[in-house]
């Protein structure tokens, strides 16, 4: 007796090949000459499909660059040594890295260009990608309030900027290079501005 196809195993799989064909395609042709339509060839779906499921080229490579970021159930968590210098310094070396990744750098930069236009986009790259990251970090730095590290009255949410809009300043601005003396630099100024 032959069993009835699953729908929603077919939706995933096609879901996965749609990911993985945007992923591949923005690192070979780019994320300005990437288009649905070529999302659609490789992935073997109809353009149909894609639109049903994301209402933009910038929606299905968020996802894709979230699928392969992905932290799995647990959510992202940041290292807790009780030394908030060396967690932080780690942090933004991370983010630096990122950053200065050319492969990583142009789809990242041109994301951020089509957010300022697409409302939706802007709001799924700030709840999805960088809140978990915003939150992550506030976690950590209400660990080093707790610990006397940070003074009592640091307002999280500037504390945060402080740490991560410098090297966002310098990447968009292109001011400088993203070194590891840099973003130690930037967590050092931070941590003497916020300690007690």
């Amino acid at each position: 007796m032959a069993q009835t196809p699953d729908p929603s195993r077919r939706s995933e799989r096609s879901r996965r090949a749609i990911l993985t064909a945007a992923a591949d395609l923005v690192h070979e042709v780019g994320y300005r000459k990437l288009t649905i339509e070529a999302i659609a060839a490789r992935a073997g779906v109809g353009k149909q499909t894609i639109y049903r499921w994301w209402p933009s080229k910038g929606a299905v490579v968020l996802d894709a660059f979230l699928a392969a970021a992905s932290q799995g159930p647990e959510g992202l968590a940041l290292p807790d040594t009780g030394d908030v210098r060396a967690d932080m310094r780690g942090v933004l070396r991370a983010i630096v890295a990122e950053l200065a990744d050319p492969r990583l750098s142009a789809t990242s930069r041109a994301l951020t260009i089509d957010m300022q236009g697409d409302p939706d986009l802007a709001d799924g790259m700030l709840e999805r990608l960088l809140g978990p990251q915003f939150a992550a970090i506030a976690d950590r730095l209400r660990s080093a309030q707790a610990a006397g590290q940070l003074r009592p009255d640091v307002d999280m949410s500037v504390a945060i900027e402080m740490f991560i809009g410098p090297p966002y300043h310098r990447w968009l601005l292109q001011t400088g290079p993203l070194t590891e003396a840099y973003a130690d630099t930037v967590t050092d100024l931070a941590l003497r501005a916020l300690g007690p």
